[in-house]
């Protein structure tokens, strides 16, 4: 163990993000992974932020997303039991920007290189899509799956697209975070 392990023991931690389009699940499955790891998951800031909101978000309310789920994810982290799984980041902030303003915060596009995760498990569009009062693009779903894909990419990130229904999305889901765990167990 490193001098720096030594004196703060939460440095192993890995970051799992559940990321993907509106109505894939990310929520259900971060609280499953949660549970099924004994850990902790770090819920989506802006869902509450929005549902309080009485009109359409600002630029500003985005700026105060991004650190909003900043600053939750860092309150949850030593609570955390080798993996925090986190229920979006804030990249959806920059993909809401792109989408509603034709631009992201500078804020945003500074922290996204420097603010990784270890794992980001990309949730397919295969689920049907549920209504609810803070989704708006049911028609956009293909779209916003392409543009989750390149926002990935352009971070050189680790990730997996995680597909299926019911059960199967689950283990799929397990199946990835267990490969990147054991890189070298036979599947």
């Amino acid at each position: 163990m490193t001098k720096s392990e030594i004196e703060n023991p939460k440095s192993e931690i890995r970051k799992i993000a559940v990321v993907g389009p509106e109505s894939t699940g990310k929520s259900t499955m971060s609280a499953y992974l949660a549970d099924h790891y004994h850990t902790v998951w770090v819920p989506e800031f802006a869902r509450d932020y929005c549902a309080a909101l009485t009109e359409p978000p600002t630029w500003q309310d985005e700026i105060n997303m991004f650190y909003g789920q900043i600053a939750l994810e860092k309150e949850m982290a030593p609570q955390a039991n080798k993996l925090l799984i986190c229920d979006t980041t804030f990249i959806t902030v920059k993909i809401w920007s792109d989408e509603m303003f034709g631009r992201s915060p500078q804020e945003v596009l500074d922290a996204l290189p420097n603010h990784k995760y270890d794992l980001y498990l990309l949730l397919d569009i295969d689920l049907p899509w549920q209504d609810d009062p803070l989704r708006d693009f049911p028609h956009k779903r293909e779209h916003f799956m392409d543009v989750w894909h390149r926002e990935l990419q352009a971070l050189n990130a680790n990730y997996v697209l995680i597909s299926g229904t019911g059960a199967n999305r689950y283990e799929n889901a397990v199946a990835a975070i267990d490969k990147y765990l054991n890189p070298n167990s036979l599947d």
